[in-house]
């Protein structure tokens, strides 16, 4: 998938198709892009009860995460689920980052980020989830604490079918609509200079 130009570090972003998503395409944000965004300010009058602080606190979420994963060197981290849609009140915010295959299985990545992050809450073990009642899901501990769910990317398959039943991987399954399986924008977050600079010292 190809960056789309002339959207993106502004804090622009084009308005939602018919089908309630962003066209295709990955648009590029910076986290201060994004909290200035129709996706957290709002699309328009014809969405009256968008909830846009608690959209605000999912991005500030994010961002936690975000510069934790930038601290240790992933630089390709991408956002979709139901925040990057129409919905006014999205549970969550979903989302996966590319690294290397070696970082997550030798348990080298989670490490590193359970030493920046005061919760401990980077880890995929299944085994980690805990039921929660108000998804009506098992949810592992970084979406109990901060409602966001980022995803190691090296290749595998994600456990997603396309409408055909054939397994997809994170990026495709996530340039998808779960609702209609149409292809849709996804957002790839990206760093201020500011921050960039401070990771590089």
């Amino acid at each position: 998938m190809s960056e789309r130009s002339g959207h993106g570090k502004d804090g622009t972003l084009p308005g939602f198709t018919e089908c309630g998503v962003l066209p295709q395409g990955d648009f590029a944000l910076t986290l201060t892009a994004l909290h200035r965004s129709m996706l957290v300010e709002s699309p328009g009058a014809a969405h009256p009860n968008w909830d846009g602080a608690w959209r605000a606190t999912l991005v500030d979420n994010l961002g936690i995460l975000a510069r934790q994963l930038w601290s240790v060197g992933v630089r390709e981290i991408f956002v979709d689920g139901s925040f990057v849609e129409d919905k006014d009140h999205p549970n969550d915010i979903d989302g996966y980052f590319v690294c290397d295959r070696r970082r997550p299985f030798s348990g080298e990545l989670e490490r590193e980020l359970n030493l920046l992050d005061p919760h401990k809450c980077w880890t995929w073990d299944p085994a980690s989830r805990r039921w929660d009642p108000d998804s009506g899901k098992a949810q592992l501990p970084m979406w109990r604490i901060y409602r966001v769910e980022l995803y190691p990317h090296y290749g595998q398959i994600c456990g997603i079918r396309d409408a055909r039943g054939h397994e997809l991987e994170f990026p495709s399954a996530f340039r998808q609509s779960r609702r209609d399986s149409l292809a849709k924008g996804i957002v790839k977050l990206v760093q201020d200079r500011a921050e960039a600079r401070h990771d590089s010292k």
